[in-house]
């Protein structure tokens, strides 16, 4: 899991995991590139322009050099003659010598040429780069929305938002920048390297023998110095961690008078910070006054010994030059290549959690816009034949023992019995977002298991207790009942549900925001808008958690009549809490323990004195007369 931490504002954020780098995190990682094939032409393409952007970046110090070659004193402007040695491009390039005019001239097409690579190369991967991480995005939803409910109750929510956001990003990154980057910092390596001893071996060999000894030093303070910033980090999202429960849990607080208790504990949270953040200042300044000490150093001791080398003829003042900007070149990619490890280590990290969820079976759910005709129609007719389930996160509590329910088309049945009898698990079942652990479902005729789980779905409809409204418009969350409606049939449907009048009152109407989770709206309205969902969806199988438990009589009312019209002609569902609102139904079975313990109307089971049925009735009006 990424590690929680607090950002300058206060605010939870998520930092990504690292991941060692073994042949197995690598070979996840090169498996990403199969989303790159699609633009695998542009891909190659900015990998020439990375690698021309670096050598024609090399070129400016050559350039500069010559350029102060040519201003010394006594410098003269030498074409090269017959029988000099030449390289490939017909001439010596440590000897030739350009008018300074020439090299001003140069240098400003080198500099053009430069800016056109660099451009192609960022414009390239970054268009690869989001094309092909906008079809990994859509691959990774897909997979998300095709899991079954049994993966989300082994997740949070957080996490999963997570690697959709966090960990794709840090991969896009890997491939717009770090991996451009890297690129380009082993070409400039290569090339700088290159120059530097071609300028002058022995120069080279003097600095080379400086360079790693300041390198392992300061990789040494840097694991030391990262280490100690994240425990400031963890120490700081504990505090914020303290302060966040504090204030949730303001009444208890003050209720238990422990005010001072929680300024106590945040108070040693805070110094905490303080002391690890002091020890951390101590190793920066450490190593920021040893590395200002040791480059500083080196680079005076590289000048000191070249202008020796100057002095007895063996270099020049502009080779010179040229040596120590490449010197800052090469030693300015090998300090990136730390950050770029690093970063190499969270891409790791994020491709793993990335590929995890990608390799997960999901269910056999159509993604795509399928035909509004069904594969196989169903009437309405329902049979449970010897249905036992357990929870595949708890395999050995079993759930439902040999339920056996027989349902006609058009029937209103009502499940009733104690909390936990498995009431909302026979809803689940129905729905197909378990299987059974044995028996069988049918569907008229038809085994559940024959149809595609899209097709039974979309004949299903539920309207549950505490209704989930998305944070678009009215008519937006009417609509996710049937998509492709008109306006007409989402208020016709509206007005059916009892809600068309209320709508009507918002200046806005059916355009009405409704806010996160329907924040905006009463819980009766709320419900009326599922309801008026369910309606327009038109279901063969309706499925009703008890819809007015927490209403007050007026919205319960309508609620109750928007009820009664979707009921009608279609077979229906009631998980009963509420038990005198099932007087009507048609059958009313009794589920304790995880089985069927009665059936039968209203009146059959309150003739059974001492049924289970009845004495759930009694509590309940002897509950409401105490109330009262």
């Amino acid at each position: 899991m990424a590690k929680r931490s607090f950002n300058s504002n206060g605010n939870l954020k998520q930092e990504p995991e690292k991941a060692k780098i073994t042949k197995e995190s690598l070979r996840e990682a090169l498996s990403l590139f199969a989303y790159i094939k699609p633009f695998k032409g542009k891909f190659i393409l900015s990998l020439i322009f990375i690698a021309l952007s670096a050598f024609s970046t090399m070129i400016f110090p050559f350039l500069l050099g010559k350029m102060i070659d040519a201003a010394a004193p006594g410098a003269n402007v030498q074409m090269p003659q017959a029988g000099m040695n030449t390289d490939a491009l017909g001439f010596n390039l440590k000897t030739v010598q350009w008018s300074l005019n020439t090299i001003l001239l140069l240098l400003f097409l080198q500099l053009s040429v430069q800016t056109i690579f660099s451009f192609m190369r960022i414009y390239l991967l970054t268009e690869v780069g989001e094309k092909s991480l906008a079809n990994m995005r859509t691959d990774l939803y897909g997979k998300l929305l095709s899991q079954p409910m049994s993966f989300y109750s082994d997740q949070r929510v957080g996490d999963l938002s997570n690697r959709i956001s966090s960990d794709l990003s840090q991969i896009q990154d890997a491939i717009s920048f770090t991996l451009a980057e890297f690129l380009r910092g082993i070409f400039t390596l290569v090339i700088g390297l290159s120059f530097i001893f071609w300028i002058s071996t022995e120069l080279a060999l003097v600095m080379l023998a400086v360079v790693p000894l300041i390198a392992v030093v300061a990789v040494v303070f840097g694991v030391r110095i990262r280490k100690m910033a994240r425990k400031a980090q963890d120490q700081l999202a504990e505090s914020g961690t303290i302060v966040q429960e504090t204030f949730q849990g303001i009444s208890i607080v003050k209720a238990f008078t422990s005010e001072a208790y929680e300024m106590a504990r945040y108070r040693k949270s805070i110094f905490g910070v303080v002391e690890t953040a002091i020890s951390n200042a101590r190793y920066r300044g450490a190593f920021v006054s040893f590395m200002i000490f040791s480059v500083f150093g080196s680079i005076a001791f590289v000048m000191w010994y070249g202008a020796g080398m100057i002095k007895s003829g063996n270099l020049s003042a502009g080779d010179l030059t040229m040596f120590v900007i490449f010197s800052a070149f090469v030693g300015g990619t090998f300090a990136g290549f730390a950050d770029m490890f690093s970063q190499l280590q969270k891409t790791l990290g994020a491709t793993q959690r990335v590929r995890e969820l990608l390799r997960q079976k999901g269910e056999e759910v159509d993604l795509e816009k399928t035909s509004s005709n069904f594969k196989n129609p169903i009437r309405g007719n329902v049979s449970f034949q010897n249905i036992a389930f357990s929870y595949p996160s708890r395999p050995d509590v079993q759930v439902l023992h040999d339920i056996n329910i027989e349902v006609e088309f058009g029937q209103q049945v009502a499940l009733v019995g104690p909390s936990g009898a498995g009431k909302s698990t026979i809803a689940s079942l129905l729905l197909k977002f378990f299987e059974p652990s044995s028996g069988k479902i049918f569907f008229d005729t038809i085994c559940s298991q024959d149809f595609g789980l899209t097709d039974l779905r979309r004949q299903i409809a539920f309207v549950p207790q505490d209704v989930i409204l998305f944070g678009g418009s009215i008519k937006e969350n009417i609509a996710y009942g049937k998509p492709d409606a008109t306006l007409e049939e989402i208020m016709a449907a509206a007005t059916k549900a009892n809600a068309h009048e209320f709508i009507n009152r918002f200046p806005e109407g059916y355009d009405t925001i409704v806010g996160e989770r329907g924040i905006k709206l009463s819980g009766g309205q709320r419900q009326r808008i599922a309801i008026a969902r369910a309606i327009l969806k038109d279901p063969a199988i309706l499925i009703l958690d008890e819809a007015t438990s927490s209403l007050d009589s007026e919205s319960e009312q309508l609620v109750q009549e928007a009820l009664d019209y979707l009921m009608k002609g279609r077979t229906s569902f009631v998980i009963a809490h509420r038990l005198s609102t099932v007087r009507n139904a048609d059958k009313i079975i009794v589920i304790d323990k995880g089985t069927v313990q009665e059936i039968g109307t209203h009146e059959v089971l309150m003739s059974k004195s001492d049924g289970i049925y009845r004495k759930l009735v009694d509590l309940q009006l002897e509950w409401s007369s105490l109330e009262k």
